[in-house]
């Protein structure tokens, strides 16, 4: 039996249920255009999880996936449109949102993809042109 602790997340209806376990590879904020457009809101915040720990344990078959790129699977419910997460195979990560897991004690580390931001955030948290070295980026921090 596993000691990792265990969170429950759902689409916006409900229909669409899932759980997180362990520990995240990452969490922050995403500020590129295509996370902006798909969240419609000016940042995305983003909680990385190895795929394992992500499971879906309700309304698997409501689930509709858009990519718009080999990077990112998109994934929402079919019913009310609310956004789950987005499978990211070039990475070997998946972004489960952090407003889809409510009880998850978010804890960001980063900005990435700050070059592109569009509302400036004065946190003291590092500010990534891109995306960190490790994860195929340049690893270039930028000023708050």
């Amino acid at each position: 039996m596993s000691n990792d602790k265990t969170y429950k997340g759902s689409c916006f209806c409900g229909a669409v249920q899932l759980t997180v376990e362990g520990e995240p590879a990452a969490m922050g904020y995403c500020h590129c255009e295509s996370c902006r457009h798909w969240s419609a809101g000016p940042v995305n915040a983003f909680i990385l999880w190895k795929p394992e720990a992500v499971k879906i344990t309700q309304g698997a078959d409501n689930i509709g996936t858009y990519n718009k790129s080999p990077q990112s699977y998109r994934k929402w419910c079919k019913t009310c449109g609310g956004h789950i997460l987005s499978e990211h195979p070039t990475m070997g990560l998946t972004d489960v949102y952090a407003a889809v897991i409510p009880t998850f004690p978010y804890k960001p580390g980063v900005h990435v993809n700050y070059q592109e931001a569009v509302l400036r955030i004065h946190d003291g948290l590092p500010k990534l042109k891109d995306f960190p070295a490790e994860m195929g980026g340049s690893g270039e921090s930028l000023p708050e």
